[in-house]
């Protein structure tokens, strides 16, 4: 048996397939996967995500200790509660864990890391608090649930506590507002609008219960793994790891390379991995014959072996098979795939493949 999140009685009740994820019992779906991925997309749904880890980060030194471990730059948000969004590396340039980081105030900060990871991350920041005075508290007192959709906020906003309201409704995407142990932000894992709710772990089954009587759909871990795809957002674990760099992985855009002085760990390997041209590009595959594209298949050019699929699935918005792919940098504009023993032609596409309900590429 996994963890429990203070959902867990909250999805039994409501017939939820459980499964393990990340060290977690958590819901698969309510009963069709792509139903609530629809829901999703056209109106509103919600994914309990209290798996994931909130940590909080407090002292003169937190924003030292930041700008060490995280390959965006702190600096960058000055005003609360803005979030950034960042990859923690090893020396190596790996990928550690991908986050979200929130200013809270001044030396306050908050990191959103995956439930898979949240262990090892915190370990890793411990490791390099030496000589710093910073507070590093994970707060398993905390509660989240994910409220995504064109209407989610709408029908979320009189489910939030009344001081919040009002800021909630002039939030700007990756902006949050804080009450006490509440704290909504706009952002999300689906390509859609909505809002992350954070609350504590008592008021969530609360909340949960009157965010489904305002309409909105309990979403499993199922839908939520289409609708990040479809939305070109990476799986940590699956499409990045300690093995890969955030270049070779659709992520240069979290690196920040200045100040040029910022010594963040893992700059050296990813200065010249930048230098010499990567290996690897990550890429957005649309099969254009019969089959699905799954991880680890393989990927041809020329016949040839030129990479393989980290992610891949049926995208119920485009009614066809996607995936994200590393390949070799050259690969051009066609490929195909080994399905079965069968090479299935693909085209090479640019991620993302849906937002906001809308495709992004060309079918």
């Amino acid at each position: 048996m996994g963890h429990k999140t203070p959902l867990f009685a909250e999805h039994v009740a409501l017939g939820a397939r459980m499964v393990p994820f990340g060290g977690w019992d958590m819901p698969l779906h309510y009963g069709s996967q792509v139903r609530e991925h629809h829901r999703v997309r056209r109106d509103a749904g919600m994914f309990d995500v209290s798996h994931m880890l909130v940590i909080d980060l407090d002292g003169s030194g937190a924003s030292t200790l930041l700008s060490r471990l995280l390959a965006n730059d702190p600096a960058r948000i000055t005003v609360p509660v803005k979030a950034l969004y960042s990859c923690m590396l090893n020396p190596r340039g790996g990928i550690i864990d991908d986050l979200i980081l929130y200013i809270r105030g001044i030396g306050r900060y908050r990191l959103i890391v995956n439930a898979a990871t949240a262990e090892r991350d915190l370990a890793w920041m411990r490791h390099h608090t030496a000589g710093l005075a910073v507070t590093i508290r994970p707060r398993r007192d905390l509660a989240m649930i994910a409220v995504q959709g064109p209407n989610a906020r709408a029908k979320a906003i009189d489910r939030l506590p009344e001081e919040l309201r009002e800021w909630s409704l002039e939030l700007k995407s990756f902006w949050a507002a804080q009450q006490d142990d509440w704290f909504v932000s706009r952002t999300g894992y689906t390509g859609e609008d909505g809002y992350e709710i954070i609350c504590p772990a008592d008021e969530a089954p609360a909340l949960w219960r009157g965010l489904q009587q305002a309409g909105v759909a309990p979403c499993g871990l199922g839908a939520r793994d289409t609708l990040r795809l479809e939305a070109g957002l990476n799986l940590s674990g699956q499409d990045m790891d300690e093995t890969v760099s955030p270049l070779e992985s659709g992520l240069a855009r979290t690196i920040a390379w200045e100040p040029a002085d910022r010594d963040f760990i893992g700059r050296s390997a990813l200065q010249a991995q930048r230098e010499q041209g990567g290996p690897r590009r990550f890429v957005g595959l649309l099969l254009t014959d019969r089959g699905v594209l799954r991880g680890h298949q393989k990927v041809l050019s020329g016949g040839e072996p030129v990479g393989e699929i980290t992610s891949g699935g049926f995208a119920p918005t485009l009614q066809r098979s996607i995936a994200f792919a590393r390949v070799a940098p050259d690969i051009g504009a066609e490929c195909r795939v080994l399905i079965r023993d069968r090479a299935v032609p693909a085209r090479v596409v640019k991620p993302p493949f849906v937002r906001n309900g809308k495709p992004c590429i060309d079918l």
